[in-house]
């Protein structure tokens, strides 16, 4: 059982931090924009939903409001219940590297700031660790009598 936990310990927390951090940092803000109400304005229209093992994420087109920017094959983040292929919902653009979000809201934003927060004290703990098993391993033990 030790060798798992010591696995755990400094495999995963190094993995966990560098997931967490990698996966989360980059849709952090736009998520936070997202949920203040920020972003450009527009429309969503729904071309396929993708399904994995897990969950589905709807992918499509959106187009800005006053027709000024327009992105393909996006992801719609908290998409609303029901969605269906061709329908439209109105979303916002942040400047999320993969989609766009639902103007009805959801929870993305929290679920990035969890990752970031887990990745973070992941590696907090893990540096912690190895600086303590650094000093241990420096410290000179009792004297042999």
């Amino acid at each position: 059982m030790a060798w798992r936990s010591a696995f755990v310990f400094w495999v995963g927390l190094p993995v966990i931090a560098v997931a967490g951090f990698t996966f989360g940092i980059f849709d952090l803000v736009p998520a936070w924009q997202a949920k203040a109400g920020s972003g450009v304005e527009g429309t969503f229209t729904a071309v396929r939903e993708d399904c994995g093992r897990r969950s589905c994420d709807w992918r499509g087109d959106w187009v800005a409001t006053d027709g000024s920017a327009r992105r393909t094959d996006v992801i719609l983040y908290d998409e609303p219940d029901g969605l269906t292929v061709g329908q439209q919902v109105a979303a916002r653009d942040t400047g999320a590297r993969n989609g766009v979000f639902s103007d009805e809201g959801g929870y993305t934003w929290l679920i990035m700031t969890a990752l970031v927060v887990a990745g973070v004290v992941a590696a907090v703990v893990w540096i912690l660790a190895l600086v303590r098993v650094i000093r241990r391993r420096r410290t000179p033990g009792p004297a042999a009598t």
